[in-house]
């Protein structure tokens, strides 16, 4: 009797899975991704304080499709009522000076102390690919670990000041989700930093010994919007330049005017290496929380940034609307050729469309 020849391209018979295939199991799936994008349920789930919801509502009000924007903006007015009630720390230095590691020891140290904190941390995204590395929660494992933390990188787009646009409306989330602590980590690569300082509480710049940096705080620019500078790295060998350039900025300091607040800058050393002088920042917080309170400088700082995040929101949505109309993106392209071909300067060009006359 002759072998049936076995190849290994013979049909064979397939397993058999109902489940998947069913009508009954594609409705099911579909009714799962609609409840999923169920706004009512996301921002219940998210004022019952659950990372995952937190995280997705974030996504949204972040996204740049349109029909997100109704979406992100019923989430945000229902967060609103409860908002306001953590204290918002920005945190800024130039790259190399340790802000991952500060705040992951700062971080930790607030964990410990029973508090909830949230970390917004802001990546730099390239003028040329339009990406991001979008790391930090590489850079701080422990901390990302931690169940009373919550670490969000943001792509910083084009915004001013490597904030990300949405950064504002992400605090509102996080202190609905019951964040006492609101940590903003900024780019530090040389954009203006006033857009966060619009943004937070209290405004601590990070600074290194023997980097050229004690001459740059006699400079006026971001050390007046500073409340507190911490030198880090203020260990080993180091400790000897940190407490001469810690005298350095206090004297320079001096020079300034004093605060609205009432509050006096302090320079403080620590090391996020070796985990010291954390407990003295948080304390020096606390001390400016403390008085701006009772001199009413907190809320008055916080409904002056109300108002001008108001202004700053409508400025953008009139850019958007002038720039994606029809006749303006038609008219644009040939101003354009026309400043190429040196027939008309980029003022001309721009008083010719303001004068369209465009809704906005």
């Amino acid at each position: 009797m002759a072998k049936k020849n076995k190849s290994a391209l013979s049909e064979q018979q397939g397993i058999s899975n109902p489940e998947i295939t069913s009508t009954a199991s594609i409705a099911a799936i579909q009714n799962k991704r609609k409840s999923a994008l169920d706004i009512n349920a996301l921002t219940t789930a998210l004022l019952n304080r659950n990372i995952s919801a937190l995280s997705r509502a974030i996504t949204l009000i972040e996204s740049e499709n349109p029909k997100h924007l109704s979406q992100a903006n019923t989430i945000i007015k229902a967060c609103l009522p409860h908002a306001n009630k953590s204290i918002r720390i920005g945190i800024t230095g130039v790259p190399g000076v340790g802000k991952s590691t500060f705040i992951e020891a700062f971080g930790k140290h607030l964990t410990g102390l029973g508090k909830r904190i949230a970390v917004l941390a802001i990546d730099p995204t390239s003028s040329i690919t339009k990406g991001s590395i979008l790391g930090d929660k590489t850079r701080m494992e422990a901390l990302v670990k931690d169940k009373n933390a919550f670490i969000r990188p943001s792509a910083s787009r084009s915004s001013l000041g490597g904030v990300a646009r949405k950064t504002r409306e992400s605090i509102i989330l996080c202190e609905a989700a019951g964040f006492d602590v609101i940590l903003i980590e900024t780019v530090g690569v040389g954009q203006s930093e006033t857009t966060v300082h619009s943004m937070v509480d209290f405004f601590l710049l990070l600074k290194l010994a023997g980097a050229g940096d004690e001459l740059q705080g006699i400079k006026r620019g971001i050390i007046e919007m500073a409340d507190a500078i911490a030198i880090n790295k203020a260990d080993g060998d180091n400790l000897k330049n940190a407490k001469l350039a810690q005298i350095e900025f206090n004297r320079a300091l001096h020079f300034y005017p004093s605060k609205s607040s009432g509050w006096q800058p302090k320079v403080s050393l620590c090391s996020a290496l070796e985990n010291k002088g954390i407990d003295a920042i948080w304390k020096l917080i606390q001390n400016y929380k403390k008085t701006t309170i009772q001199n009413n400088y907190f809320e008055e700082k916080r409904n002056e940034q109300h108002k001008y995040w108001l202004i700053q929101t409508v400025e953008n949505a009139l850019k958007a609307n002038f720039f994606n109309n029809t006749l303006i993106k038609k008219e644009l392209k040939k101003q354009l050729e026309l400043i190429e071909s040196h027939k008309t300067t980029a003022f001309a060009a721009a008083d010719y469309l303001l004068s369209l006359n465009v809704p906005c």
